[in-house]
């Protein structure tokens, strides 16, 4: 018997297709059945007839009442979206560093997380959740901050997929808010992992927040730290062109060469941003199967990645807000951007319009994207992971259509996600969240944003 059955529904497939009028079945947290609804129908008369000529109860295995029904009538079933790069600790910072003078890190971003306290990581998880939830997002990748069993606690509460980290810098002459030798940021990293490895939905991984700010030896040890548990490496890669010089003057190598020479790169390290590379670095992210995200509304003010380039070599490209000081935390967002800037730099000057169809993009930002974190996810089809959105299609931007997947990215909105579920779990129904207080927390918001 299925746990939930959303019935009626259109659904789209890895490969692009749209099956229409469909009955799709979750069983123990993942797609279990995906049939034209006819056919339950006709199963269910056949039953109904049998029972009556046999004087027993006859039962057809896919049509039994499941425990619970979503009503998927004017719906498009669609994998849940995964956000491969935010920040949960910025999100109170929204609206703070657009038109800023260069060097935000350091003067905004990294003085205002040092301030940070539990309360205030714990109202912004609880944001970072329902904005999350409400636009589609159903996995994410948190980049690290502090306080962040906080946030744990709010996102195990959320139901939502996730990987998390803290942030991880052994810099002299960092705040003494967060200050850390190299032995305590370790330990701080070990310790967080143990409180959270035994999460169903939630990944501890290791983090190396920015390699400037990060020590050789603290380099090598967050590695071989991560390496011993099998857990996720991420780290900002290739961001900024002082960056790329800073490891050029000191070590004579770019930023992935130097990592390489380490021994970090794997299967398991995720470089976040990865703008500016340069064929050899690119060469090593093939042969060391590395993973690799884009955030396009954060990246358009420092560079335009060579992503068909790394498509082609088959590197593994998910996209991230890099939110939620840049731009908030809707993909659909990231995805239109991202249309138009691979167009801008690449199509234009190779003549080719098509140079990031819709389907790749689509693709980036579900199945990429839990690719990316290891989770068996991001595609509608049975055995698979059920985290999928639902998006209400009877809306006048989106009818009608005669390419559904290029509307998706063309016009869809997080305001057109319906519904959300994790392992089958339904996170929010009709536009109601279900896990989270969303009066409350919005309350709370109001009353952090009459401080500022």
């Amino acid at each position: 018997m299925a746990d939930l059955r959303i019935t009626h529904v259109s659904v789209l497939l890895e490969d692009g297709t749209i099956l229409k009028d469909q009955n799709v079945d979750v069983t123990g947290g993942h797609f279990s059945r995906i049939a034209p609804a006819g056919e339950d129908s006709s199963a269910s008369a056949a039953c109904a007839a049998a029972s009556l000529a046999t004087g027993t109860s006859v039962q057809n295995g896919a049509d039994t009442v499941p425990d619970q029904t979503l009503d998927g009538r004017g719906k498009l079933l669609m994998p849940g979206l995964a956000d491969c790069h935010m920040h949960t600790g910025q999100q109170l910072l929204k609206g703070r560093v657009l038109d800023e003078l260069p060097m935000i890190w350091t003067r905004i971003m990294l003085p205002f997380e040092s301030t940070l306290t539990p309360e205030n990581m714990r109202l912004s998880a609880e944001l970072a959740a329902l904005e999350m939830i409400r636009s589609g997002t159903t996995a994410f990748i948190d980049a690290g901050s502090y306080h962040m069993k906080e946030a744990v606690k709010v996102y195990r509460k959320s139901g939502l997929c996730g990987v998390l980290s803290l942030s991880t810098m052994d810099e002299k002459g960092l705040p003494a808010s967060i200050a850390t030798t190299t032995e305590e940021a370790v330990s701080l990293a070990d310790d967080f992992y143990e409180f959270c490895k035994e999460d169903s939905r939630l990944k501890p991984a290791y983090a190396l927040r920015s390699l400037i700010s990060c020590s050789e030896d603290l380099i090598r040890q967050t590695s071989e730290h991560a390496n011993e548990r099998q857990a996720l490496l991420q780290a900002h890669m290739n961001e900024y062109a002082g960056e790329v010089n800073f490891h050029l003057q000191r070590f004579q190598l770019r930023p992935y060469e130097y990592l390489d020479s380490l021994g970090v790169l794997s299967d398991r390290f995720i470089g976040a941003h990865s703008i500016i590379l340069s064929e050899h670095e690119k060469a090593l992210l093939r042969d060391r199967d590395v993973k690799v995200c884009h955030c396009p509304f954060s990246n358009c003010g420092k560079g335009i990645p060579d992503t068909p380039s790394l498509l082609e070599q088959g590197i593994c490209v998910g996209l991230g807000t890099d939110g939620a000081a840049h731009g908030g935390l809707s993909l659909w967002n990231e995805m239109k951007i991202f249309r138009s800037v691979m167009n801008a730099k690449h199509g234009v000057a190779q003549g080719n319009p098509s140079i990031m169809p819709a389907k790749q993009i689509l693709s980036m930002a579900t199945r990429d994207g839990y690719r990316l974190m290891k989770e068996d996810g991001g595609v509608i089809a049975a055995g698979k992971k059920a985290d999928f959105i639902t998006i209400n299609l009877r809306q006048p931007h989106l009818y009608p259509t005669g390419n559904l997947v290029n509307t998706l990215l063309e016009c869809v909105t997080a305001a057109d996600v319906c519904d959300a579920a994790v392992d089958g779990q339904l996170l929010m129904k009709n536009r109601e969240v279900l896990t989270l207080d969303e009066e409350r927390i919005l309350a709370d918001a109001e009353r952090y944003m009459n401080t500022l």
